[in-house]
């Protein structure tokens, strides 16, 4: 059970190059990355020669657990990642990095995001004789760059990655360089720090926290950068687009104390609970927050609104993904498991309730219910995000528009479904308002129905999908 009834993004990806210890690293930076994927894990290591990995289904801590592990893994270019899948299946053939023996010898490719064009590209491949043994976004990748003509490896990548459509961030590894390349709009965050000499590229910049490694800066969209004995090369493989940066990646996705997009993920949340305190006053005597991903932005609703903020509800950190619930039968037990309420905090108080998105609504209504049977006297719900009216094509995994409630329900049908005393969302304007350049660099399309990057009928059906 998780408390943002399925919201996940699909991957966290690792890449070091230059390191005698490079898969010890990428194991570390796939433990701040946990959250970012907990079906799966896994490492690929080169000593320029020989490659080397460990991938299975599970979580990181779980997979890597016996420290002669990464004896097994030696080298000095490493990369690694963390999934969740939202297209392919969860199944084994589909854990990643993906490793593949090309005519020119093995790579390794570790990708967040999500192709549009997947099942198009798959059946044109498909029809020119190609074998699929995954049902995952970047093995097509992998048959582009086996069938291109060019001559270095560093140009097939470019020529395979002018051939799709979508979200993308990827690290892909040969024997003896390390490349990685984010798509032109920049859907998926993706940073480069410097350790002892070494090239560190992750999906948020807690990873390089973790590893005393420092941040450089993020790549940029539409950037290739290739390490190799001979240095550091980037090229700007795309013509410049307007950017769609993910904003839910600040809302509610990336850890607190990343840097993404160029900004503090903390100090955005701080930004979204002060405008959506100003745009959606409450009267109440407390303010307090869904934790985790809420936190921050109750805390900015408390401070602009004078409000006092309070620790109401208690989280689990302990439960799995996997938890299966013994007494199902039992009222809100699905909830209860993962969060309890603070009596002494809530009871005969009007309770201003922070929560950062509204998906489905059946976890919220749950929380509502075991807030009520504390004591609280009012319960006043305010969301620190416009209502999501939209599902996400591109590695965000919301649910399909039918099962959005914001997209069945007025507000005020919401708020009779919650039964609280009352119910609003941040505006888009107080959104935009809360980051950097947020008139033109972010994709809202979840909020809107405006998606930055045409989404072919095949795959908005799910024809592809096969969760």
């Amino acid at each position: 059970m998780h408390a943002k009834e399925s919201i996940h993004s699909n991957c966290g990806v690792v890449g070091i190059y230059g390191h005698k210890d490079a898969s010890q690293l990428t194991y570390l930076c796939l433990f701040a990355l946990q959250h970012r994927g907990q079906e799966s894990a896994g490492i690929v290591s080169s000593d320029g020669k020989n490659f080397n990995h460990l991938k299975k289904r599970g979580l990181v801590s779980d997979i890597f657990s016996d420290p002669n592990t990464f004896n097994k893994l030696p080298g000095y270019i490493a990369i690694g990642h963390n999934r969740y899948s939202t297209t392919g299946g969860d199944i084994e053939a589909n854990v990643q990095p993906l490793v593949m023996n090309l005519k020119e010898g093995p790579i390794a490719i570790s990708h967040n995001g999500n192709l549009v064009d997947s099942s198009i590209l798959r059946a044109e491949l498909m029809d020119r004789g190609s074998i699929f043994q995954t049902t995952t976004d970047n093995e097509i990748l992998i048959h582009l760059i086996a069938r291109s003509k060019k001559e270095s490896f560093s140009e097939k990548v470019k020529e395979a990655v002018t051939k799709v459509k979508g979200a993308y961030t990827l690290v892909i590894a040969n024997r003896n360089e390390l490349t990685a390349v984010r798509d032109p709009k920049g859907f998926r965050p993706l940073c480069i720090g410097r350790k002892e000499g070494a090239y560190i590229f992750a999906s948020e910049s807690c990873a390089l926290d973790l590893i005393n490694a420092k941040y450089i800066r993020d790549v940029k969209p539409g950037e290739m950068i290739v390490v190799n004995e001979d240095g550091f090369h980037s090229e700007m493989i795309f013509p410049e687009e307007k950017k769609a940066y993910c904003i839910f990646e600040y809302i509610y996705f990336s850890r607190p104390d990343s840097k993404i997009f160029g900004d503090n993920v903390d100090k955005t949340r701080r930004r979204l609970g002060k405008n959506l305190a100003t745009e959606k006053p409450a009267e109440g005597d407390i303010v307090i927050s869904v934790p985790d991903s809420s936190n921050t932005a109750a805390l900015g609703y408390a401070r602009t609104s004078d409000i006092k903020f309070e620790i109401g509800l208690i989280r689990n950190h302990y439960i799995g993904r996997t938890f299966i619930h013994p007494i199902q039968k039992q009222r809100d037990f699905s909830v209860r498991i993962k969060f309890n309420p603070v009596e002494g905090v809530i009871k005969d108080k009007r309770v201003i309730l922070i929560e950062d998105s509204i998906v489905r609504g059946t976890t919220l209504k749950k929380l509502v219910n075991l807030i009520k049977n504390a004591g609280a006297k009012e319960i006043h719900v305010r969301i620190s995000s416009p209502p999501i009216i939209s599902p996400c094509y591109y590695g965000m995994d919301f649910p399909t528009k039918s099962e959005l409630i914001a997209n069945n329900k007025s507000v005020e049908e919401i708020r009779m479904h919650m039964k609280v005393d009352s119910l609003e969302y941040l505006t888009q304007d107080g959104l935009l308002k809360s980051v950097e350049n947020g008139d033109n660099h972010y994709c809202t399309a979840c909020f809107t129905g405006e998606y930055p990057v045409e989404i072919k009928e095949s795959f908005s059906k799910g024809q592809y999908e096969e969760d």
